[in-house]
């Protein structure tokens, strides 16, 4: 997993509120499980105005004019800004693959559905809590001619706007170590490798008769 990094990113305002994850990645797009490949096809009910399938050329589809991600002003952005409890519905971790390809490092919203919330350390993302009103304000200066850019300073535990206010953001110590050391489950684990291979040899030495291919 990438390192988290202290970055200065572009803001991209979805205003709206209850966002499940078949609208983040709708259900015809879950059969691959390379984690990769999923940003075109991100929100893709709502970014197209055909209807999307594995495998089509998104040069080919039909952007819808309205949806912000088709905005010029929002190209290339890195954080997410938009409202309460986003990615509820089902658990598919798809749903943190599709933002992350898209680019999207940082997700800002007032409240999460948690197992979505918890998808996010796993992948790379930083989903941050702030209050509905600072959100509010958030929004305001996003849509206010050019894109509001923020500098995402997560060992400070901090946002930092264009006109230098700083917004402080609370996030677990264990979750915020992980995405700063760059660790998911399996980095966690492989931190314990030599202690792992010493335990297996000292289970060779005490139960042999584990380690044998049975006769059959």
């Amino acid at each position: 997993m990438e390192k988290f990094n202290t970055f200065k990113g572009r803001v991209c305002p979805l205003d709206r509120a209850n966002v499940d994850t078949d609208a983040i990645i709708p259900k015809q797009f879950l059969k691959s499980i390379k984690r990769t490949g999923f940003g075109p096809n991100l929100f893709d009910e709502w970014r197209y105005l055909d209807h999307g399938e594995p495998g089509m050329d998104p040069a080919s589809r039909k952007p819808h004019p309205d949806f912000v991600l088709n905005d010029p002003r929002y190209a290339g952005a890195s954080i997410l800004l938009t409202r309460k409890n986003f990615g509820c519905g089902s658990s598919r971790e798809h749903a943190p693959w599709a933002l992350l390809d898209y680019g999207f490092r940082v997700i800002i919203a007032p409240s999460f559905a948690d197992i979505f919330f918890n998808n996010c350390f796993k992948n790379g993302i930083l989903p941050i809590v702030l209050d509905e009103a600072i959100v509010e304000e958030l929004f305001r200066k996003s849509g206010a001619g050019q894109a509001l850019e923020i500098t995402v300073d997560l060992e400070s535990q901090k946002l930092v706007l264009e006109d230098g206010e700083e917004i402080g953001f609370e996030v677990d110590s264990f979750r915020k170590y992980c995405l700063l050391q760059g660790l998911d489950d399996i980095g966690l684990t492989l931190q314990h490798v030599g202690e792992i291979r010493a335990y297996e040899e000292r289970r060779k030495q005490e139960a042999p008769w584990l380690f044998t291919n049975p006769t059959i």
